[in-house]
């Protein structure tokens, strides 16, 4: 049985380009706002003026449907070659009953590996932004402790904005591109880079806690959230993976390879074509999931968004700058 997930902290489903495997893999005018924005930051204080330093964050657990959000920051990091900074690995967030400890063999001695928080650091060439990644298993105790100490790092490393990753079950069919949105409760943000703010109420994990935490604390922060199919909320969730991959490259205007993904993508739906077709009620389903996906996203067929689309096409086969 899946895991119930809470909605996104904002509802809107705006389309996402993760089933086509030739999608623009950089959109440079979100970057190139926050960049600015948060240069403008920078530059009130006294510091040397730097690249502004974002922290990008997710958590397997609760609201990580699919492992979607999970997948994605290692990916990326693993892509970018991040380097790890440190482990915070205190025995007293974790209850070791539900996040058990996983036993592995590594260059041929049986190794324990605990359930952690990692913190690593990437250097992008040419890049408008400086990034680190925390990757980490969603806390059993003591979530003020954590996200105090996690945002105490943040304060460590000079970190500017934080961007909080999440992955939700959700009413979506999995022939259609996977909806994945921001939002920020930051009204200057908003306005900033064009996102609405948060309508979600409700149970919330530690992505939602860490958001307004850091909200609340004067740190720019963004909530990127993917939807995945509730009937295949399994992981891994390589489309869904593949959609927060690439609003992350939005966001922040780094590129890296999502070939391989965008291939685990095309084979997972295959597979989950096969099983529609071969249990007649899933099938079913998947069609009036895609019939409501249409009547809703009917209105996007305006002329806005078909020069949108025509823009974003010229952008990706733009030749690059020599």
């Amino acid at each position: 049985m899946s895991e119930e997930f809470p909605e996104p902290e904002d509802r809107r489903q705006e389309p996402s380009d993760s089933e086509h495997p030739d999608a623009p893999s950089v959109s440079t005018d979100r970057a190139q706002l926050l960049a600015s924005h948060l240069r403008s930051i920078i530059a009130d204080g006294s510091e040397t003026p730097r690249p502004p330093r974002v922290m990008l964050m997710a958590f397997e657990g609760w609201n990580d449907a699919g492992g979607a959000a999970s997948a994605a920051i290692r990916a990326v990091a693993s892509a970018l070659d991040a380097e790890v900074m440190e482990k915070l690995t205190e025995e007293e967030y974790y209850d070791f009953q539900f996040s058990r400890p996983k036993i592995i063999r590594n260059q041929g001695h049986r190794e324990i590996i605990w359930p952690s928080t990692t913190i690593l650091r990437a250097e992008v060439s040419g890049g408008d932004f400086e990034l680190l990644f925390v990757h980490g298993v969603e806390p059993s105790f003591r979530w003020q402790s954590y996200t105090a100490d996690l945002l105490t790092k943040a304060a460590e490393y000079d970190v500017d904005a934080v961007v909080l990753v999440g992955a939700l079950l959700a009413d979506v069919p999995h022939t259609r591109p996977i909806p994945a949105s921001f939002s920020a409760e930051d009204e200057t943000l908003q306005e900033a880079i064009d996102v609405d703010a948060p309508t979600y109420e409700g149970p919330t994990g530690i992505v939602g806690v860490l958001a307004h935490t850091a909200y609340q604390a004067g740190i720019p922060a963004v909530s990127l959230w993917a939807a995945v199919p509730h009937y295949v909320g399994q992981a891994p969730s390589p489309k869904a993976q593949l959609a927060v991959m690439r609003k992350l490259e939005e966001l922040l205007g780094f590129g890296v390879d999502t070939g391989e993904v965008a291939e685990d993508a095309a084979a997972w739906e295959r597979g989950v074509d096969e099983l529609a077709e071969e249990d007649t009620e899933i099938g079913e389903y998947v069609k009036r999931l895609e019939e409501a996906t249409d009547t809703t996203n009917l209105p996007e067929a305006t002329g806005d968004a078909i020069a949108e689309e025509f823009e974003r096409y010229l952008k990706r086969r733009r030749p690059p700058e020599s």
